[in-house]
């Protein structure tokens, strides 16, 4: 008789779903669970894919693409058993000229997207009693930012999402944790400034901005068997600048 791996270990290739793979830190923490010989697939609205990654196009403001996205993602590689939530936007400005549209789209699909996925995603982690669920965030949502009244918002909300969905699935064999990457050196981050960058270093205790790795990192460890146990949390990527707020 053969004895079945558990969900995660070396021996049985997961199903992932890593929304906005396409760049930046959802397209590092695909790779990295590529790299570890999962099922990847991500719900993205354009742009390359990075290799091993299947792809389903889907807006995050739209219940239905959503939930086609997931079905077609599932007919191809099988039931989801792990979420990282990470697609978001910015409409940044400053909080007397941010309009209603401003804030209502950012949290739209930072937030309600996110919730989108968790609940079509956790259907089927009840039945199979495992699961994984990881909703990236940010320092902005703890420690806040001028000209973010939107961001911060949303980023922050998920924080008590995560909370909630422990309380209400955590005796099924699913965990739901935040991460929350600081400032990431990206090509958005490159393009500051000089003086702007050495500005926002002097406030990072690390002295330096993170590498996407380095946030896919913490990704794929609480994704893991040997996170089973850590739920609710929130895991700062940030070299202090948020010190766990």
């Amino acid at each position: 008789m053969t004895e079945t791996a558990a969900p995660g270990t070396t021996h049985e290739p997961r199903v992932v779903v890593v929304t906005g793979a396409n760049r930046g830190i959802g397209r590092s923490i695909a790779e990295r669970f590529v790299a570890a010989g999962e099922k990847v697939a991500t719900i993205y609205r354009s742009g390359d894919l990075p290799a091993g990654v299947l792809g389903a196009v889907a807006d995050m403001r739209d219940s239905a693409a959503v939930d086609a996205a997931f079905a077609e993602i599932e007919a191809e590689l099988g039931p989801v058993q792990v979420l990282v939530a990470n697609a978001g936007i910015t409409k940044d400005t400053l909080l007397m000229r941010m309009s209603d549209e401003d804030f209502a789209e950012v949290l739209d699909v930072n937030l309600t997207g996110t919730f989108r996925c968790v609940r079509r995603v956790t259907k089927g982690m009840v039945r199979a009693r495992y699961g994984r669920i990881v909703l990236i965030s940010s320092v902005v949502g703890l420690y806040g930012s001028p000209g973010q009244v939107n961001y911060a918002a949303s980023k922050s909300a998920l924080v008590g999402m995560a909370r909630s969905v422990t309380r209400e699935l955590g005796s099924r064999g699913i965990t739901c944790n935040v991460v929350a990457p600081g400032y990431i050196d990206t090509a958005m981050t490159a393009a500051l400034p000089e003086a702007t960058q050495d500005k926002y270093k002097a406030a990072i205790p690390a002295g330096r901005f993170a590498q996407p790795e380095e946030v896919a990192a913490a990704v794929e460890f609480v994704a893991s068997e040997s996170a089973s146990y850590i739920s609710g949390a929130v895991i700062p990527v940030d070299g202090g600048l948020g010190m766990g707020h």
